[in-house]
């Protein structure tokens, strides 16, 4: 085999080894996710400390990766679609982690509410509609990224705004509850940081699928309007 093909190959797979952990870093911070919701309706203790745990394995991830990235830029010296990759991967394992961190937030807001017994029945809001929508983004943002598919990271971007105006109508309820009886206050505001929480992990899934238009269209669709996306995206 020529030298220069074996380099590509080898090339290649430095590529797709990058894209592999990126993907399985994605499917750690969504099984961190969903545990920490699970922790919130449950109260389960031993959930909440896995959540907390599992955050150094993100760190770990983004570490990792973030130096990979590097050293294939060193080597490598890519152009056009590999480096729009490589910049665009270096954003997404950041959104990922935040996730991540959004994810303990959820943990440790959780155990300190039921710790203070502040969870008893009835809940205020159902904050699970509005958490499925953010997860099924990230799962979807995550699946457009393997295929690149722009299209399908359109449609993520998209389901943003529901996800913010679900957000702001448990805000309004909470805040209706608490004007109506002050003594859940402390409870209420708990519940309105956990929503809030769920909500930046939408952002954040809407961040990587702008990085998936970015890779596959070569253009920055971060700050436009959705017209502009998909418009770009289905081009």
């Amino acid at each position: 085999m020529p030298q220069s093909e074996h380099l590509s190959k080898q090339y290649d797979q430095d590529l797709d080894a990058i894209r592999s952990r990126v993907l399985e870093m994605g499917g750690l911070v969504e099984s961190q996710i969903q545990t920490a919701l699970d922790a919130y309706a449950s109260g389960n203790a031993a959930l909440v400390e896995r959540v907390i745990e599992e955050d150094e394995r993100v760190n770990g991830f983004e570490v990792g990766i973030d130096d990979a990235c590097i050293h294939i830029v060193a080597r490598r010296q890519p152009a056009a679609v590999d480096l729009r990759m490589i910049m665009a991967i270096g954003k997404i394992v950041t959104d990922l982690e935040r996730m991540g961190d959004e994810a303990e937030k959820i943990a440790r807001m959780t155990r300190q509410l039921y710790e203070s017994n502040q969870m008893s029945p009835p809940k205020f809001v159902d904050v699970r509609h509005v958490a499925n929508v953010a997860l099924s983004m990230l799962h979807r943002a995550l699946d457009a990224f393997a295929r690149s598919d722009a299209a399908e990271a359109a449609r993520v971007v998209k389901e943003d705004a529901a996800i913010d105006a679900e957000f702001l109508a448990i805000l309004r309820q909470l805040i209706t509850f608490m004007m109506e009886e002050p003594r859940i206050i402390g409870r209420a505001i708990g519940v309105v940081w956990i929503a809030k929480a769920v909500e930046r992990i939408g952002d954040h899934a809407k961040n990587i699928a702008e990085q998936v238009i970015y890779i596959v269209k070569g253009a920055d669709v971060r700050h436009t309007d959705m017209a502009n996306v998909e418009r770009t995206a289905l081009g």
